[in-house]
């Protein structure tokens, strides 16, 4: 009985240090993602939780689960007015300047670093986008003093990519 409650208390302590990281995010302006991280390096594999975690459709389907409730947050307190007036310009960004961001980082990574060319494309897409999270939660939580319509810009732009 008690090796079927520890993954269930792993996950339970697991989630508590978040719960307290998002206070100390808080308190401190360290962006509550770097906390996050934070505690999972030291809980995982190589950390001194050890936790061996190997299976890739349950990381997928959490992933994906979390994604939903990041854009459902994020959009739920965007400001739709402020959006209206970026709505070209975040799509150009989010297209053109994506493309050409993943571009550019392809062919630095294929003649610079002499990476293999698929590999070049994926990195650089990989890199393009950029992660709703970690724009939603900066500019949420920071005072980054962003002005006119910057702020919904960057918000826009990171939930459609």
């Amino acid at each position: 009985m008690l090796q079927l409650l520890d993954p269930y208390l792993i996950a339970g302590l697991l989630f508590l240090m978040s719960l307290f990281a998002g206070r100390i995010s808080d308190k401190t302006k360290i962006p509550a993602l770097l906390l996050f991280l934070f505690i999972g390096m030291l809980a995982g594999t190589n950390g001194p939780g050890g936790i061996e975690f190997d299976n890739a459709l349950v990381a997928n389907h959490i992933g994906s689960v979390a994604l939903m409730f990041i854009l459902f947050s994020g959009g739920f307190d965007t400001q739709w007015d402020e959006v209206k007036g970026i709505i070209k310009e975040g799509i150009i960004l989010a297209t053109v300047a994506v493309f050409a961001t993943a571009a550019l980082i392809a062919v630095f990574a294929w003649k610079v670093l002499r990476l293999d060319p698929l590999l070049s494309m994926l990195i650089g897409a990989i890199i393009s986008s950029t992660d709703a999270a970690a724009v939603f939660s900066i500019l949420r939580n920071q005072a980054c003093g962003l002005r006119g319509s910057l702020k919904p810009l960057l918000e826009f732009e990171s939930a459609s990519n």
